[in-house]
């Protein structure tokens, strides 16, 4: 994952950060991508993915690339691969071409979305800030079972890795990120209901 540079010092939960009024988020128009791809490749040292790829993905689904703006200026973008099921189980084994997915590793309109990669953000400025919405985004009903991953390229994308709850897992696929959604996770036991618990067990005995 490609993502700008500058600081990201608020620590919250991917899932719960703020929807600041200062930033428009939505989803791109196609006479949109060269700007955006050229944003990506100005900002983030290393990037492979070119406007033709984004251009072919946006075709597929386009609720796949979100701008970022304020006050009609441009000020970056977000791109996700939506995976299915396939894809998935692909990215965790390293066994998908990341920066030109073959389609049967993607979610159909129709298909459950299993898991969202994050392909990259470039932003500028205040643009980061729009982070929050592109989150809202990904809580609609279609993208809510999945949680996501992504695969920090610069310091900076690391340090807002760490400061919106994404973890290190082991894989295949080198130094992947995920970040649970909150609505997986197990609860942790209170003491109290453990002892509660054994009380019940023993008083069965």
């Amino acid at each position: 994952m490609s993502m700008e540079r500058g600081s990201f010092a608020a620590r919250h939960d991917f899932d719960a950060l703020p929807l600041s009024p200062d930033v428009d988020v939505r989803c791109a128009q196609f006479g949109e991508i060269d700007a955006l791809s050229d944003m990506a490749h100005r900002l983030v040292p290393g990037v492979r993915i070119g406007a033709k790829e984004l251009a072919r993905y946006f075709a597929f689904d386009p609720q796949s690339i979100l701008t970022f703006a304020r006050h009609g200026t441009l000020l970056g973008g977000m791109a996700f691969l939506f995976l299915n099921d396939r894809g998935h189980d692909a990215l965790l084994l390293d066994d998908i071409c990341l920066t030109a997915p073959d389609a049967h590793h993607l979610a159909a309109a129709d298909e459950e979305v299993s898991a969202i990669y994050i392909w990259a953000i470039a932003a500028t400025g205040r643009g980061i800030a729009g982070l929050g919405k592109a989150a809202a985004h990904l809580r609609q009903i279609r993208f809510r079972g999945a949680d996501c991953y992504a695969q920090p390229s610069t310091v900076a994308g690391r340090e807002i890795m760490k400061a919106t709850g994404f973890e290190p897992i082991p894989s295949f696929q080198p130094d992947l990120w995920c970040y649970e959604r909150p609505w997986h996770r197990q609860p942790m036991p209170m003491p109290g209901a453990i002892i509660q618990a054994r009380s019940f067990a023993d008083a069965r005995h």
